[in-house]
């Protein structure tokens, strides 16, 4: 499925929904942005939307997909930070929350895998 037209809208619709998360639901992304990011927490929480919001929408659009794609790599991989600084967060919260932040942390790799995928199957 991987790289599929399936897969491309799929992938899309995951970063359109988290993007619009970032909009629904600040506080919970607002946490999780490193401290040592210039600026205000929810400004990357809405920064970090609109780029999974734009990324989306490049994705979704087959004349875009593949350079869009190759930036959703890009963005999965630079949000790791933040995954990382959810996990430290949340050492000492209870069992299932802290099992969801650990997840996160290796999650990113299928992710970016599936993101390169998308965009070596694009043509271009």
């Amino acid at each position: 499925m991987p790289g599929t037209p399936a897969s491309s809208r799929l992938l899309a619709g995951l970063l359109a929904t988290a993007g619009v998360a970032h909009f629904a639901v600040p506080r919970l992304f607002d946490t999780i942005v490193p401290e040592s990011l210039p600026g205000t927490a929810r400004t990357w929480t809405h920064l970090s939307g609109v780029a999974e919001l734009a990324v989306a929408a490049g994705i979704a659009a087959p004349r875009t997909r593949r350079a869009s794609a190759l930036v959703a790599a890009g963005l999965f991989a630079a949000v790791f930070p933040a995954n990382v600084k959810m996990a430290r967060d949340y050492r000492d919260r209870p069992a299932p929350l802290k099992a969801v932040a650990y997840a996160r942390l290796p999650l990113q790799a299928p992710l970016i895998l599936w993101a390169l995928r998308v965009s070596r199957s694009a043509r271009g």
